[in-house]
């Protein structure tokens, strides 16, 4: 019988560990094919031995404390110590990177260990005739290691259903937003802001895209109209909350910000239209190779996406929110953009879903919807309106009111109840009045002019 170490390293095997610890699906693959005596050490040995034992018996994978447990009660401190130490080093393998490739090839090892064991059982059967048997035993071992996975078995998978990291949602920086999603965004989910031209969409990305950095996340940007600078300074003014036109003066400020962030970001334009779905699959491919896989992916927006040669725009847009959805899902990360507003709701208060380009694809589609709405009043006291059309993970139908100041990109949503969302509505109706005060003296300033 081979060893792993005729064919992986003692940190590869380490991370073998690290895989049946994080995975229950894989552990459940690799279930009946592995063998603690495969591991060269005696201290992964126990530990696989150990971790198979306890998920064969509760169907669960072991946590810290029952394994702190389990190792208190090893009579020899010799091994004790080691498995310690394995058991750090698995522990702190969990994060790795890599752990997909190394699921990939121990599988790949126990498949041909398992089929190896099968024409060497196989040759007294030859001897005697079975040959029914010899297909018997090779057809199961050619079916080991094969996925196990039929769905989500519903009677036994209760606590998978309430574990976070069943969604892993990101939160959005936005407290009134992550109350109504159970927390923010996850896993292969599509979150569409809508508005009409010039009320902040792509200003609302960068906000939830900055909330994510500062959180420690990765996070790529793409932007399909302006340029990878001037995205750039909207997230300097965001972090800093200076100015744009002031950040040049302030390049200090702006640097030891920027310095202390804990996440990583990535901005990456195409020009309008020369874009497709699979070019920014292609560019996320890059970096993952370069060790910055995204934990969130923002495009800028997926209107000026490229799409198929089809005659009718709506059937265009339809087929790339329901690739960009396809894309979330692939690389297990919330996706955000953003979508246009038609001509007939830029007039209104409250933005509904049917002013939406597209609008019936993509409802069905995303996972949440919000509509941006400022009129003319709004600009004027810094405020707006964010609408809910869609949310699978809770309420919908609510608007929230919105303080946005865009010279340095703040927004901020607060429930309508709260001090703060019962003063930006107050705001919201002096608007109106400052409107008017503005009207009135462009028309005596109209007035003085031509000599009334």
């Amino acid at each position: 019988m081979e060893k792993f170490g005729t064919k992986f390293g003692t940190g590869f095997q380490t991370k073998i560990l690290s895989a049946l610890l994080s995975d229950m699906l894989f552990s459940r693959q690799i279930f009946d094919i592995l063998k603690p005596t495969y591991f060269d050490s005696e201290a992964s040995e126990w530990l696989c031995k150990t971790i198979l034992d306890y998920i064969d018996t509760y169907e669960s994978k072991p946590t810290l404390d029952v394994l702190k447990t389990k190792i208190n009660g090893i009579e020899r401190d010799i091994l004790k110590s080691s498995v310690i130490d394995t058991l750090k080093g698995a522990w702190q393998g969990l994060e790795s990177d890599d752990l997909d490739y190394v699921k990939e090839e121990s599988l790949n090892f126990c498949v041909n260990q398992s089929l190896k064991q099968a024409i060497l059982d196989s040759i007294p059967l030859l001897e005697q005739g079975k040959y029914d048997k010899i297909k018997s035993t090779i057809d199961s071992a050619m079916k080991a290691g094969q996925p196990t996975d039929i769905g989500h078995e519903y009677k036994l998978m209760i606590n998978e259903r309430y574990e976070d990291l069943a969604r892993n949602p990101v939160p959005t920086g936005w407290d009134v937003i992550d109350e109504i999603t159970q927390g923010g965004f996850g896993v292969g989910e599509l979150v569409i802001f809508a508005a009409p031209p010039g009320i902040g969409k792509s200003w609302s990305l960068v906000n939830v895209a900055a909330a994510a950095v500062k959180m420690g996340k990765t996070v790529v940007y793409y932007t399909l109209e302006l340029s990878e600078a001037m995205i750039g300074q909207r997230f300097d003014a965001v972090f800093t909350g200076i100015p744009i036109p002031n950040l040049k003066y302030n390049k200090e400020e702006v640097e030891k910000t920027i310095s202390s962030l804990k996440g990583d970001l990535v901005i990456k334009d195409f020009p309008s239209g020369t874009a497709g779905i699979n070019a920014l699959k292609a560019h996320i491919d890059r970096m993952v190779l370069q060790g910055k896989k995204p934990d969130i992916i923002v495009v800028d927006y997926a209107d000026l996406l490229r799409g198929s040669v089809k005659e009718k725009r709506y059937e265009v847009l339809e087929e790339l929110v329901v690739d960009l959805r396809g894309m979330a899902g692939e690389y297990g990360v919330p996706l955000y953009t953003a979508s246009q507003i038609n001509r007939a709701g830029s007039d209104q208060d409250i933005i509904t879903g049917t002013s939406i380009a597209g609008s019936f694809s993509k409802l069905m589609t995303a996972d949440f919807v919000v509509s941006l709405s400022r009129k003319i009043d709004d600009k004027l006291a810094g405020t707006g309106r964010w609408h809910v059309i869609k949310n699978r993970f809770g309420p919908d139908g609510m608007t929230f009111p919105s303080r946005a100041n865009f010279s340095n990109g703040q927004i901020e949503i607060y429930n309508d109840n709260s001090v703060d969302g019962q003063n930006t509505q107050k705001d919201m109706k002096e608007g109106g009045t400052l409107v008017r005060k503005n009207l009135l003296q462009k028309y005596k300033d109209m007035k003085g002019d031509i000599g009334f």
